[in-house]
């Protein structure tokens, strides 16, 4: 093998690990950003915030003599509180008893209770609020799409047509093009088009009114690809059209979804156009377990393309901070009730465990999202820090979930729990969290 031949995987490579680390890195930093501030705002004094484990690469001390450090293993971080005895929080009582009064109510586990309990919160909850504002923030910067339906850009396609940049749409094959406010007439609108390659476009076009041919309005383009799917597997491309399937010509994206569906997971030959080239390519679907309405899973075949846009870019108008708000709360409710959802019927066998992805997974997202662009690994990260804010609130010994239930049993009970029963406690809990993370790794290996 020639030095030429690797540069582009080693370029992938890089890219991958490089993207892994950066939103593995926001999202921890966020997350014990919220546990620090928080712990400033009660009284508690932090001794050391790490991102990343083992030997300490870059450091710095503080005003308040908190030390900020980078360390080597970018797969975490940690705060240290003052009495803690190791980056678990777990109390060091042979160290409290030779604090004074004020060492004592400045350390976490001698602090009073409401600061305990906000402090080990506030991790999950900005997590919560990163994901929130990230998913809000894309929403506004997108847009939504502005009435009349007017062309800003025209993508390359294979099909001849004579529209132009700047067209306004008012009818397709005779129909008129409603209104985006009114959802059930676009709904009908969109029905009522039938599976021509070609249509009548009526548009407007520097003050007059023509009719001019155009493809299908819903062709096979493809939007997105679905991170570590079967398009991503033969490197399918945003902006690539699907000729045709097993030899069938293809006229709408729906077409496709149907070929896809009722292959039953077999190999699929397909010519795919891209820039003025046709390729040809065998897509295999895969198995994918989907959240269907009734709250549980169904498996449906996908080659994991994301379509349904137009064959051009619409004008946009801006999104209201109130619109956009909303669709980063709803968004991110999404996840986390997707993600316990998702953990329970994995549980109970239900769908399959191969669902779970470990950091070689999530890794290979990383790196294929960075590819296709900032709005895409900007969702990512936002995805992972909401599913990372409520795996954390899981009560689990060790994860900020499990310092709570302690909190709850110590307001009930009104003294914290045996110490040496806590200390068995924890240790149980890094052995389900190891054990859990060998399972997500093993499926990293061996799940198609």
């Amino acid at each position: 093998m020639d030095l030429i031949s690797i540069i582009p995987a080693f370029g992938g490579l890089f890219v991958t690990l490089a993207a892994f680390v950066a939103a593995l890195s926001i999202i921890v930093a966020v997350h014990e950003y919220g546990h620090y501030i928080v712990a400033r705002w009660s009284g508690i004094h932090s001794e050391v915030f790490s991102l990343g484990f083992g030997p300490v690469l870059l450091s710095r001390i503080d005003s308040r003599g908190t030390k900020w450090q980078i360390a080597a293993i970018p797969l975490g971080g940690y705060v240290k509180f003052r009495g803690d005895k190791n980056a678990a929080s777990q109390a060091d009582s042979v160290a409290a008893k030779m604090q004074s009064a004020s060492e004592r109510r400045s350390s976490l586990s001698g602090a009073p209770l409401w600061a305990r309990t906000a402090t080990v919160a506030a991790g999950p909850l900005f997590n919560f609020a990163f994901a929130i504002l990230l998913l809000s923030g894309i929403s506004i910067w997108q847009g939504q799409l502005r009435d009349p339906l007017t062309i800003e850009a025209l993508h390359p396609t294979p099909f001849q047509h004579e529209l132009k940049e700047g067209d306004v749409l008012r009818a397709i094959n005779g129909q008129a093009v409603p209104n985006f406010d009114q959802p059930v007439a676009m709904q009908q609108f969109w029905s009522n088009l039938d599976g021509s390659t070609e249509y009548i476009y009526e548009i407007e076009r520097s003050g007059r009114t023509l009719e001019v041919l155009g493809p299908n309005v819903n062709p096979p383009r493809v939007l997105r690809v679905v991170p570590r799917s079967a398009a991503a597997d033969i490197g399918l491309q945003e902006g690539d059209f699907i000729l045709n399937v097993q030899g069938d010509a293809i006229v709408t994206f729906g077409d496709l979804r149907r070929y896809v569906e009722n292959s039953n997971g077999r190999p699929l030959p397909v010519t795919i156009w891209r820039n003025g080239q046709e390729i040809n390519q065998t897509l295999v679907p895969k198995a994918t377990d989907e959240p269907s309405s009734n709250g549980g899973f169904t498996s449906q075949w996908r080659i994991g393309v994301v379509g349904g846009g137009f064959f051009f870019d619409p004008v946009v108008s801006p999104l209201s901070l109130i619109d956009g708000l909303t669709v980063g709360l709803n968004g991110t409710w999404a996840i986390m009730s997707g993600s316990v959802s998702g953990l329970y019927h994995i549980v109970s066998g239900e769908i399959s465990s191969c669902n779970l992805s470990g950091p070689i997974g999530i890794a290979e997202t990383s790196g294929q999202m960075a590819r296709q662009g900032g709005d895409n690994f900007l969702w990512f990260i936002a995805v992972l820090s909401a599913a990372v804010g409520m795996i954390n609130l899981f009560p689990v010994p060790v994860l900020d979930g499990g310092h709570l239930v302690f909190f709850g049993y110590e307001a009930l009970a009104r003294r914290p729990p045996n110490e040496a029963f806590l200390n068995a406690l924890m240790m149980a809990g890094l052995a389900v969290i190891l054990s859990f993370m060998m399972f997500a790794l093993a499926n990293d290996l061996v799940c198609p």
